[in-house]
C-alpha cells in the first residue's frame, strides 16, 4: 500500500515551534517533491510550502515565509516541516502530499493529517 503519514502535531503556546514529519511507505519518496498543506476550521486548504524530490528548491506562502522550513531525508523517505514562532491562526490540520513538482497541480499520494493547535 501507498502511504504517506504526517506526525508530530499537537498542542503548542504561541511562540512556541513544532516539527512535523511525513513519512511514505511503499514507495520511494525521493521520486517526488513534497508539498505541505493545511485546513483550518471553516476555512479552505491552503498551499503552504514545495520541496523538489532532491530538496535543491523550496517555496513558501506569505503566511508562513521566514517562520516555517521544509526539508527531506531521502535515505529515511520523510520529509519535514519545521514550525517556528507560532501564531494562533497556524491552527490547523497539516497535511503533506507526493506531487511529481512543486511547478505544478497535481498530488500523488496525500497523508491523512495531524492536527496543531496553537493557543496558550
Amino acid at each position: 500500500q501507498l502511504q504517506l503519514v504526517e506526525s508530530g502535531g499537537g498542542l503548542v503556546q504561541p511562540g512556541g515551534s513544532l516539527r512535523l514529519s511525513c513519512a511514505a511507505s511503499g514507495f520511494t519518496l525521493d521520486y517526488h517533491a513534497v508539498r505541505w498543506f493545511r485546513q483550518a476550521p471553516g476555512k479552505e486548504r491552503e498551499g503552504i510550502s514545495c520541496i523538489g524530490n532532491s530538496g535543491g528548491f523550496t517555496n513558501y506562502a506569505d503566511s508562513v515565509k521566514g517562520r516555517f522550513t521544509i526539508s527531506r531525508d531521502n535515505a529515511n523517505n520523510t520529509a519535514y516541516l519545521q514550525m517556528n514562532s507560532l501564531k494562533p491562526e497556524a491552527t490547523a490540520v497539516y497535511y503533506c502530499a507526493a506531487t511529481p513538482r512543486c511547478g505544478g497541480t497535481l498530488v500523488d499520494i496525500w497523508g491523512q493529517g495531524t492536527q496543531v493547535i496553537v493557543s496558550s
